[in-house]
C-alpha cells in the first residue's frame, strides 16, 4: 500500500515533481499514515486468513469494503487535520491502482499456495486411522505449503490403495529408498501402535543424514491445524508440558501484564458500566450483576460476576446451555451479550486473580462434572487460570452440546501447551474483531 500510494504522487506530479511533494511536503509520513490505516482494515477484513480468502468473489468484495473503510476513515482525518491531506488526486488514483494490484497479489499468492508442484513434500509413515486424520487436515490447508506424497506402513496389502487421496506407497522396510526416489522434505510420523512396527534404525540413519525432516504426527498436526488431537494425545504430552521454575516465572509475569490491562479497561470502562447498570434496571426487576459460581484454576470454585442478561426465573429447571435466541434473554441482555458488555465485570475477576484476560472459559461445576465423564483430558483445561477470551472462542463457534465442548478442548490444551504473550496478543486482537462485527455471541 506504501508503494502504491507513492507511485501515485509520481503519476500525479511526475518525476521532477514528486521530491517535492515526499519530502518538502513529508508525502512519505502521509503514505505511511494511510497505510496504517489499510492494513488495520485488512485485519478487520480478514484479509490475511488464507482460509476465509479461497473464494474470489468474496476477496474481492473484501478487499473493496476494507478500502473503502480505510478511506472513509482517512478522510475523516483529513478533515480533523487538515496536513496529514494527500491531496485529492493522489488518492483518487491511488485507490483503483491499490484494489488491482491487491487483488492480483492476493490471486497470485493462492495460485502458488494451492498448486500441486510447490511446496513441502510430505511422507507420512502410518496407514491407520491416526494418519488419515493428519492427511485429512493437511489436504484442507493447501495454504500451509505442503504437499502429501503418500503413506507407507507394514500391511502389504494396502500397498496401492488410497486411505483418503494420497496412495500407499510402499512399505516401512523400504523408506529410505522412498524418501530418495520420490524426494522428500518431510517425514511425518503418525503411528497408533509402534511397538515393534516403527522404522526406527531408518528414521534415525535418516535423521542424522540431515537430507529430510522428521516429525511426530501429533506435533505436525497442532502445527497445521492450531489444536491438540484427542485421538493422539498421549500421557508423555501431560508429563512433559513445562511446569519448572521458567515457567512459573513467566506465568507471574502474566499475570501481572493482564491485571494492569484489566486495570486500564475497568477505569476506561466505567461510563459504559454506569449506563448498562442504568438500562438493565429500566428494563426488568432483579440485580444488575448476576453472580454464579464456575471452576477456576486446579478446579478450585469461584464466583463469576457478569451483567445480568436473563430474566430472574432463567435457569428454574435447572442449568442450561446457552443458545442462539435464547428466549430467556432481556431485550437489554440480548443487545449486551451481542457486543459482549455483559462481560466487563469479570475484570474485577480478573483483578482477584482469579481469572486471565486470555485462558480456557470457565465452566460451571455441573457442565464440568458432566463433561469429565463424556470427554477424555477434559480437566486438564484447569492447568491454567480461566480467561475472559481465548484460543477457542476466536478458532470456534459458540458450541451448546458435547461434541462442540470435545472440538473446544482441542484448542484449549493447545493453548495451555503453547500460551505466551505474544499469543495473548493475537488472541486479544482477534477478539476485539469479533467484538466489532458481532460474532458468535449467543
Amino acid at each position: 500500500m506504501f508503494a502504491v500510494i507513492i507511485g501515485a504522487v509520481y503519476l500525479r506530479v511526475g518525476v521532477a515533481g514528486a521530491p517535492y511533494e515526499l519530502i518538502e511536503k513529508h508525502g512519505y509520513f502521509k503514505a505511511g499514515f494511510a497505510t496504517i490505516f489499510c492494513l488495520a482494515a485488512f485485519y478487520l477484513f480478514d484479509l490475511y486468513d488464507f482460509i476465509v480468502m479461497h473464494d474470489r468473489h468474496e476477496l474481492v468484495l473484501r478487499l473493496v469494503q476494507a478500502l473503502g473503510l480505510a478511506w472513509i476513515a482517512l478522510a475523516l482525518s483529513f478533515y480533523a487535520y487538515p496536513r496529514l491531506m494527500l491531496g485529492r488526486s493522489i488518492s483518487l488514483i491511488a485507490l483503483p491502482m491499490a484494489l488491482a494490484l491487491m487483488v492480483g497479489w492476493r490471486i497470485s499468492i493462492h495460485w502458488f499456495l494451492g498448486h500441486p508442484d510447490f511446496g513441502e513434500r510430505i511422507l507420512i509413515v502410518g496407514s491407520g486411522n491416526l494418519a488419515v486424520e493428519v492427511a485429512r487436515q493437511v489436504l484442507n490447508r493447501p495454504d500451509a505449503g505442503y504437499r502429501i506424497v503418500g503413506f507407507v506402513g507394514t500391511d502389504s496389502e494396502l500397498l496401492g490403495k488410497s486411505l483418503i487421496n494420497p496412495r500407499v506407497i510402499g512399505l516401512t522396510e523400504d523408506l529410505d529408498e522412498i524418501v530418495k526416489r520420490e524426494g522428500i522434505d518431510r517425514i511425518v510420523v503418525a503411528m497408533g501402535e509402534r511397538r515393534g512396527q516403527l522404522p526406527t534404525d531408518k528414521l534415525l540413519k535418516l535423521s542424522l543424514a540431515g537430507d529430510v525432516s522428521i516429525e511426530e504426527g501429533a506435533t505436525f498436526y497442532e502445527r497445521v491445524t492450531g489444536r491438540v488431537s484427542l485421538n493422539m494425545i498421549r500421557p508423555s504430552w501431560l508429563i512433559f508440558t513445562g511446569r519448572g521454575r521458567q515457567v512459573r516465572l513467566a506465568a507471574i509475569s502474566r499475570s501481572g501484564v493482564h491485571r494492569l490491562v484489566a486495570l486500564t479497561g475497568a477505569v476506561l470502562s466505567l461510563p459504559l458500566v454506569v449506563l448498562t447498570a442504568i438500562l438493565i434496571k429500566i428494563d426488568s426487576r432483579g440485580p444488575v450483576f448476576y453472580k454464579q459460581e464456575r471452576v477456576g484454576k486446579n478446579g478450585r470454585p469461584f464466583v463469576l460476576t457478569k451483567f445480568r442478561s436473563m430474566r430472574l426465573d432463567a435457569e428454574k429447571a435447572g442449568p442450561v446451555w446457552a443458545s442462539k435466541r435464547d428466549e430467556r434473554t432481556t431485550r437489554v441482555g440480548r443487545i449486551i451479550r451481542k457486543i459482549r458488555v455483559d462481560e466487563i465485570p469479570q475484570f474485577w475477576n480478573i483483578l482477584r486473580g482469579e481469572m486471565s484476560f486470555v485462558g480456557p472459559r470457565p465452566e460451571r461445576p455441573h457442565f464440568v462434572a458432566q463433561l469429565a465423564q463424556e470427554i477424555p483430558y477434559y480437566e486438564q483445561r484447569h492447568l491454567i487460570a480461566p480467561g475472559l477470551t481465548g484460543w477457542a472462542q476466536i478458532k470456534y463457534p459458540y458450541g451448546a452440546s458435547i461434541e462442540d465442548a470435545r472440538q473446544k478442548l482441542q484448542y484449549d490444551l493447545f493453548y495451555i501447551k503453547n500460551h505466551s504473550l505474544f499469543l495473548d496478543a493475537i488472541i486479544l486482537f482477534e477478539t476485539i474483531k469479533i467484538i466489532l462485527f458481532g460474532r458468535g455471541a449467543q
